[in-house]
């Protein structure tokens, strides 16, 4: 594993530096691109930032943007410092997102820009065998051999042999675990539709294995599923109950009146079964009650609370001595401005002596306590979003980039009919970019219940759409930001470990060109009292 680049102190100098940049531009982290015109957002840019970018063409905005490794810049004018400045502290302050083997970010379409086990079949890992590859597409392959290994690599650091795999969804993760690296697993997955399916997908893996006649694992080591919603306000015991369960569900809870998710019981498509729990639980051998079984924790793509509810378990809980934590959806986490997760209708709500540390950001004291340490949803949500995918369509010149004008116009015919329907989610319009505008926004209102036959002002619509190019613009300088309050939500988890006690690594391990989420942090507790001294990391 790579070692740590930054100490104790170093995190929370880049946290309080970090907390101050983000202040000095909340106009453009809080912003919503669809609002470019009704808000008048262009003319909201300092006016030396509108004349220095107005011209510029969509490679010279990735080039002197956003591509950080970009080294042979020629500025087509000369620009103002304050831009510099903004532009130079926005890469200096993220974690660098290249993997170990680096390629070139927002290449054209092409070898250069995809892992190099892709370079023969697009869709097929050359380093999975097919037995693995069945069902999952090729972002995963990718994903769970890189953090396969990596889990591996913490057991044999550790000296367990058991792992859970939390958030587990169709198990792809799990049967590599499992099946391809010889661990014992038990899979946890709130959604039974999934835990069908990946309980189905464990049997064709067997029979495949049976009729190669390469079956090499006992039936005991194949995984073990349980169906459970993992609770972010419960305790570590009670997530220990779910492991030692049973795991048995009703049928009749199973259906799409009960999904609206991946976080929470509302947004599940099955409840667990309350169970009666006793130390003498006796699952898969010897189940989890005793020191001799002490488990690795992992999750990939964890969405929203339940990264951080992981954490706080592996912290707590004394039988897991390590954690490999991918996250995702940082819009989803909760806060204690906003406590409810987004379209939630249904929350356990939160006690008024509660430590505020149950919630999602921020994890850490340190954190906590800064001035400006507060992200809005919008500034989450624009986390998430994939810079290097963004960098590519630009050196592409992709017609994809005429979606956020599109937007951006409709927006202003919704509010001209209707203002009040402000922001209002309009689910993806398929191959929007290669409709004309009058199309696109036909099917839009359509998706709003709106009249079909509103007379577009079509001067007014061409105006609009000249302004592309300033759109593009505006959204790739707040997307500078997503890579900088990514870094802040991990630097608050790693410093909230340490703070526990327990030092942390923040490993770039898939290709960002890949898989934009890309971080994984990882973290051994210490040597337990009486306990054997783990071999130093590699």
């Amino acid at each position: 594993m790579l070692p740590s680049t930054l100490t104790s102190d170093e995190q929370r100098n880049l946290a309080t530096n970090i907390c101050l940049f983000l202040s000095h531009y909340t106009h453009l982290l809080d912003s919503y691109i669809i609002e470019f015109f009704t808000e008048e957002l262009w003319l909201k840019l300092p006016y030396s930032w509108q004349v220095a970018l107005q011209d510029l063409s969509y490679p010279q905005i990735a080039d002197l943007l956003l591509d950080s490794g970009h080294e042979d810049r020629r500025y087509p004018s000369v620009w103002p410092l304050s831009l510099l400045a903004y532009r130079a502290t926005a890469h200096a302050l993220a974690f660098c997102r290249n993997s170990r083997r680096r390629h070139r970010v927002g290449a054209s379409s092409g070898s250069s820009s995809i892992p190099e086990e892709f370079h023969e079949n697009l869709s097929q890992s050359s380093l999975l065998v097919h037995i693995f590859r069945k069902h999952v597409k090729a972002k995963k392959q990718h994903e769970i051999h890189k953090l396969g290994h990596l889990v591996k690599e913490l057991c044999e650091e550790t000296g367990c042999s058991r792992v859970v795999d939390v958030g587990s969804g169709q198990g792809h993760l799990t049967r590599f675990l499992s099946f391809g690296l010889g661990l014992s697993v038990t899979a946890v997955e709130a959604d039974c539709t999934l835990v069908d399916m990946a309980t189905r997908f464990d049997g064709q893996l067997l029979w495949a294995l049976e009729k190669e006649k390469r079956r090499k694992v006992r039936q005991e080591s194949a995984p073990r599923h349980v169906t459970a919603w993992v609770n972010p306000r419960g305790t570590w015991m009670d997530f220990m109950k779910q492991l030692n369960s049973t795991g048995t569900r009703r049928k009749s809870q199973c259906g799409p009146e009960h999904h609206m998710g991946c976080c929470h019981p509302a947004q599940t498509r099955c409840s667990p079964v309350v169970q009666e729990w006793t130390p003498q639980t006796n699952i898969c051998a010897e189940g989890f009650n005793s020191r001799d079984h002490d488990f690795i924790l992992t999750g990939l793509h964890a969405c929203g609370d339940l990264s951080a509810t992981l954490l706080r378990h592996f912290v707590n809980c004394p039988h897991v001595r390590g954690i490999t934590s991918v996250a995702c959806c940082y819009m989803k986490i909760t806060t204690e401005e906003n406590p409810v997760p987004p379209g939630v209708v249904e929350a356990p709500a939160p006690t008024l002596d509660s430590d505020p540390s149950v919630f999602g950001y921020p994890m850490s004291s340190w954190v906590r306590s800064l001035t400006g340490h507060r992200l809005s949803y919008k500034a989450r949500e624009g986390a998430c979003h994939a810079l290097e995918d963004y960098v590519s369509r630009l050196k592409d010149q992709s017609e994809l980039l005429r979606i956020h004008c599109y937007r951006a116009i409709l927006e202003t015919v919704i509010r001209d009919t209707r203002p009040e329907l402000r922001r209002a989610g309009i689910q993806t319009i398929k191959k929007a970019h290669k409709l004309d505008f009058t199309e696109y926004a036909r099917l839009g209102l359509a998706r709003l219940g709106l009249p079909l036959d509103l007379d577009l002002d079509q001067n007014r619509v061409c105006g609009l759409l000249q302004q592309q190019r300033k759109v593009v613009v505006f959204f790739s300088l707040t997307l500078l930001l997503a890579p900088v309050v990514e870094t802040l939500v991990l630097l608050d988890r790693m410093v909230y470990l340490q703070e526990n006690g327990v030092n942390s690594q923040l490993v770039a391990l898939f290709d960002p060109n890949f898989s934009p989420r890309n971080f994984v942090l990882v973290a051994v507790k210490p040597r337990p009292p009486g306990g054997h001294t783990l071999p130093s990391s590699q």
